[in-house]
């Protein structure tokens, strides 16, 4: 079954413009046109589309995006070097999830003090000092 580029972007939620940027970076190489010339998704270019869209939601860079897709047309003797690519990322991604739980924690603060602020005006204990916690 094949699909056309809009109907591949409804099912990957990614515009057409998108994807006609991700093949002019040569990340689908192996995309087909048919006999007019338009571009023929199959399940095979759909499920690497979402994998791309996947990993650009955790900011992996286009360039090891394409670093991936080169080294899986090289066959699976790559297998190794796309692991590294990808242990290296979730490494990354497990350092900035780190950093935005610390963050997290930080607003959750403040908005218990802002809580408590409210809930002591609204009592009519209004004390100055408490506006520099």
């Amino acid at each position: 079954m094949s699909f056309t580029i809009k109907q591949a972007s409804q099912k990957v939620g990614m515009s057409p413009h998108t994807i006609r940027f991700y093949e002019k970076q040569g990340l689908l190489p192996l995309l087909k046109r048919n006999d007019t010339g338009y571009r023929s998704f199959t399940n095979h270019d759909i499920e690497w589309l979402d994998f791309i869209s996947c990993l650009r939601k955790t900011d992996i860079p286009i360039t090891e995006l394409k670093k991936i897709m080169d080294l899986t047309l090289e066959g699976n003797h790559t297998i190794q070097e796309r692991k590294h690519i990808l242990l290296t990322h979730r490494e990354e991604m497990l350092e900035k999830q780190r950093e935005l739980d610390l963050a997290f924690k930080k607003i959750e603060k403040k908005l218990r003090y802002f809580d408590d602020l409210e809930k002591r005006e609204q009592a009519g204990s209004e004390d100055p000092s408490l506006l520099c916690e």
